[in-house]
């Protein structure tokens, strides 16, 4: 698998930003066939960090429901997996960029 493939987009949320802070540890999503040696390899490779530590998993998929005016429609949210990696300590990502 390309490195390129590996990886998705990282995952921003309010508990992915406090473990970003306080651990190190930031999360992304990424493909369902990476394994944790493709994905150190992808985060080093494009980010410059040294990677510790790489934990995955992978999210099921949800039924969703919701109420329309045409009636009750119903679809499944599917599947994906996610990427906790934890960098060297002294070490950031700039994920944001120039924002």
């Amino acid at each position: 698998m390309k490195l390129t493939e590996v990886l998705i987009k990282p995952i921003l949320t309010e508990k992915a930003n406090l473990q970003q802070t306080k651990l190190g540890c930031y999360t992304f999503r990424v493909s369902k066939k990476a394994n944790k040696l493709e994905i150190k390899k992808a985060v080093e490779s494009f980010y410059g960090v040294n990677v510790k530590t790489v934990n995955t998993v992978v999210a099921p998929a949800k039924n969703k429901s919701r109420n329309t005016k045409a009636g009750l429609i119903q679809g499944t949210k599917s599947s994906y997996k996610k990427a906790m990696v934890t960098i060297a300590s002294g070490e950031t990502i700039d994920l944001y960029g120039s924002l």
